[in-house]
């Protein structure tokens, strides 16, 4: 456990695709913000597979309990799972985003994943959803009946959305992972693979969009530091 949470400490290919439900990740910033939302907090325990998306995650496993791990993406989730489903000619669908983006999801799946069937639907832009909306999504992912389903509403929203809904959800492996559609499609571009190999993969992000990524690197990031710390030192946070 770190900091009360299950993280995932091995290589996706060892992941038990026929006993794995739901798949979450965890950085510094989801875990400052899971601690002022209980709801997200709730659905990320509950998860099958929390994956640690972050390098802040990889030191605090290793200061705290002496694990060397590797962090382990969104987008690296997404492409084991994809190049899965190709092998097996498998079904999946993306929930999520713009119609655009999920049209040009769908078009590069087709060149890169060939043997996979993708369905997606792009749900009404709400911060929350009513329960009529909510069954109205399930319904249409039902009638694609995926074997996987991408999440990708943003966190702390799709978590807790998949988490309140998963019950009512045809799939046999529930994926949330953000901004890898807006990645996937072109929309932003992923830094390269030299930064990614630093571990220094948000920087270029940040030095991008710094407006929008200043609570998650300016006011996280410090705040999850001096958290692990204390607990390393005192045996107990502060968040």
């Amino acid at each position: 456990m770190l900091l009360d949470y299950n993280i995932y400490l091995k290589n996706l290919q060892n992941i038990d695709l026929g006993k794995t439900r739901i798949i979450n990740t965890i950085n510094p910033h989801s875990y400052c913000e899971s601690k002022k939302d209980v709801e997200f907090a709730t659905a990320l325990k509950a998860s099958d597979i929390l994956l640690p998306d972050g390098i802040g995650i990889v030191w605090a496993e290793k200061l705290l309990n002496k694990n060397k791990i590797k962090k382990i993406a969104g987008f690296d989730v997404f492409k084991f799972l994809m190049n899965d489903m190709n092998a097996k000619k498998g079904t999946v669908f993306f929930l999520g985003a713009s119609q655009n983006t999920l049209q040009s999801i769908r078009e590069k799946t087709e060149i890169e994943f060939p043997n996979v069937i993708v369905y997606s639907y792009s749900p009404p832009y709400k911060t929350e959803f009513s329960e009529t909306d909510s069954l109205n999504m399930c319904n249409i992912v039902n009638k694609a009946n995926p074997n996987v389903l991408f999440v990708g509403m943003t966190a702390p929203k799709q978590e807790k959305w998949v988490h309140m809904n998963e019950h009512c959800i045809k799939a046999n492996t529930i994926c949330s992972i953000g901004a890898v559609f807006d990645f996937y499609a072109g929309n932003i571009k992923r830094p390269s693979q030299f930064w990614i190999s630093l571990g220094l993969e948000w920087l270029p992000r940040f030095l991008k969009e710094p407006k929008r990524l200043a609570q998650r690197n300016l006011i996280s990031t410090p705040k999850f530091i001096m958290e692990v710390l204390c607990f390393k030192i005192f045996k107990t946070g502060l968040l």
